[in-house]
């Protein structure tokens, strides 16, 4: 039974990881880049540096719940 609890333990830490780099990817690369190369209209302002930090800071709670979940195998 260690082995499944270990198992299911594992896939919610992935799954966690997974959406801390979706965070990153939607929230700060992407409009980094749209800034970047001027797509949208879109400039290095103030909201853009609040929200990729916002998705930043999400990002690093979600990673680091991926490896606090870790901390419970057997």
């Amino acid at each position: 039974m260690s082995q499944v609890h270990n198992e299911r333990t594992k896939l919610t830490a992935n799954a966690l990881d997974r959406a801390s780099t979706a965070c990153l990817t939607v929230g700060v690369l992407g409009p980094g880049a749209a800034a970047l190369y001027g797509v949208g209209g879109a400039s290095a302002g103030g909201w853009i540096v609040a929200g990729a930090l916002l998705w930043l800071s999400a990002a690093a709670v979600l990673h680091s719940m991926a490896r606090r979940t870790l901390g419970s195998l057997r």
